[in-house]
C-alpha cells in the first residue's frame, strides 16, 4: 500500500540511500531539511526547506500538511528536538521512527559480557536538562551521547507519538562513508603500519548501510512501538576487523597489544573497553531476520582499498 511518508534529513549516508528505497517500493516521499545539501532524487520527492531545531519555522512549515503516515527522523540529537517533534506532529502521524546507534547506550550498560537486549536500558529514568544549550554547535559532539538519550526519554514520556526508536549498529559503507573509519584500516594495512589495541575481545555489532536501511523500510510498515535493536550477526572488535582487513587483502598484519593509556596514543575506530554488541531478538521475534557481516564485510574493504589506490 502507498504511504505518504516524510524523512526528516534524508540528503546523506543511509538517509538518502532510505529515501531511494522508498521510492523504489511506490511511496510518496517528502525530505525536510535546511536545504543545504543537494539530493538526487528530482521531481520524485516534495521538498520542505525547514531548520527541525527552529520549532517555529517547523510549526509554520507543517501547519497546513494534515499529516504522515510515517515520519524518519535521521535528525532528532537531543530532548529539544524531541519536543519540538511532538508538539508539530502530535496526532498528525501514524508511525514515528527515530534513528539512534548503540554507541550512545555504552555509558548505561557498563562491562557486559554478552549482548544488551532494549530492556537492559532503562530510558524512563533519564532525566530531562532543560538548561543545557543543545543547540549549540560548539557543543555537538560532546552532547551527542546524552542528547539522543534524553530524546528517547522525551518522546517515551510524551506518549504524543507513536514512536519507534532503531538503536542501530555501527555503519559501515564504501566510498560515501564520511567517518572514515574502515578507511582508517585499510590505509593502515596498505602502509604496512601496526595496530595498536587495547581488547582484542571487545567485539561491538556492526551493519552495513544496505541493511540498516532495509530495517529502517521494514520497521515503518509494521506497527509494533518501542526500542528495537538493529545488528547484523557476526561482531567483531577492533583487533578482528584489523585482521579481516589483512585478510580480504591478501596482506600480512602486525598487532600491538597495550595495557596502559600511556601507551596507547589514539586508539582506532571500535577500540572499546568492553563489548557492546546488540542482542537482535526482538527483531526476530517481530519477523526481521538480519544476516551476517560475512556477507558484505570483504566487498566493502575492497572498495575502500581502490580509494586507497
Amino acid at each position: 500500500m502507498r504511504k505518504n511518508i516524510l524523512v526528516i534529513g534524508g540528503t546523506r549516508y543511509f538517509g538518502k540511500l532510505l529515501v531511494q528505497r522508498l521510492l523504489q517500493a511506490g511511496h510518496s516521499v517528502t525530505i525536510a531539511t535546511r536545504g543545504l545539501a543537494s539530493d538526487p532524487f528530482g521531481d520524485r520527492i516534495s521538498r520542505i526547506r525547514v531548520d527541525r531545531r527552529n520549532e517555529s519555522a517547523m510549526r509554520a512549515a507543517f501547519a497546513n500538511i494534515p499529516g504522515y503516515d510515517i515520519v524518519y527522523d535521521q535528525m532528532c540529537y537531543n530532548p529539544i528536538d524531541a519536543a519540538i517533534s511532538a508538539r508539530v506532529f502530535g496526532g498528525k502521524v501514524k508511525r514515528y521512527v527515530m534513528a539512534s546507534a548503540i554507541d550512545v547506550y555504552r555509558p548505561l550498560l557498563g562491562s557486559q559480557d554478552a549482548p544488551f537486549a532494549e530492556s537492559a536500558i532503562n530510558v524512563l529514568a533519564q532525566p530531562i536538562d532543560t538548561r543545557y544549550p543543545w543547540h549549540d554547535p560548539n557543543l555537538a559532539c560532546e552532547s551527542y551521547v546524552m542528547g539522543k538519550l534524553q530524546a528517547e526519554a522525551y518522546f517515551y514520556r510524551d506518549g504524543s507519538l507513536p514512536v519507534v526508536t532503531v538503536r542501530i549498529g555501527h555503519v559501515l559503507a564504501g566510498a560515501e562513508d564520511f567517518t572514515g573509519r574502515l578507511a582508517h584500516y585499510v590505509d593502515l594495512v596498505r602502509s604496512g603500519a601496526p595496530l595498536r589495541y587495547s581488547n582484542a575481545a571487545a567485539a561491538s555489532s556492526f551493519m552495513s548501510v544496505q541493511t540498516v536501511t532495509d530495517f529502517l523500510v521494514w520497521t515503518g510498515m509494521q506497527d509494533f512501538t518501542g526500542p528495537v535493536n538493529a545488528a547484523c550477526d557476526g561482531a567483531l572488535s577492533a583487533f578482528d576487523l584489523y585482521q579481516r582487513v589483512g585478510m580480504a587483502l591478501d596482506e600480512p598484519v602486525k598487532a600491538i597489544p597495550v595495557k596502559h593509556a600511556a601507551e596507547a596514543g589514539q586508539l582506532s575506530p571500535f577500540d572499546l573497553p568492553s563489548q557492546l554488541m546488540a542482542d537482535t531478538s526482538r527483531a526476530t521475534q517481530l519477523g526481521y531476520r538480519f544476516g551476517h557481516s560475512d556477507h558484505w564485510l570483504d566487498n566493502l574493504i575492497r572498495q575502500h582499498d581502490l580509494a586507497f589506490v
